[in-house]
């Protein structure tokens, strides 16, 4: 299958799960928190294959992380003097 016909089917199967949220809704009430999950469930995955659609309407243009090189180099010491020890308090200093 084409990532076209898998997106459709996604959407489908969405708006099947979207059904049945309401089917739910109505049998249980909208005031529960369990239920207002649910649908806010739905509802990100519903934004989520749109962002997937868009994307695969362009496929020159799909976005792939930037990779960030990290130097080997050492870090310049300055950058650590008067800084606290994270859970141990500053230096020349004693717990209370």
């Amino acid at each position: 299958m084409s990532v076209h016909d898998e997106l459709t089917s996604v959407q489908r199967c969405l708006d099947d799960l979207t059904r049945y949220v309401s089917r739910l809704e109505q049998q249980m009430g909208s005031g529960g928190v369990d239920i207002r999950r649910v649908r806010a469930d739905c509802d990100h995955l519903r934004e989520s294959v749109a962002l997937l659609r868009e994307s695969a309407a362009a496929p020159g243009t799909a976005r792939r992380p930037e990779l960030v090189t990290i130097s080997d180099a050492p870090y310049d010491s300055a950058l650590w003097t008067d800084t606290d020890d994270e859970g141990l308090g500053a230096r020349n200093r004693h717990a209370p």
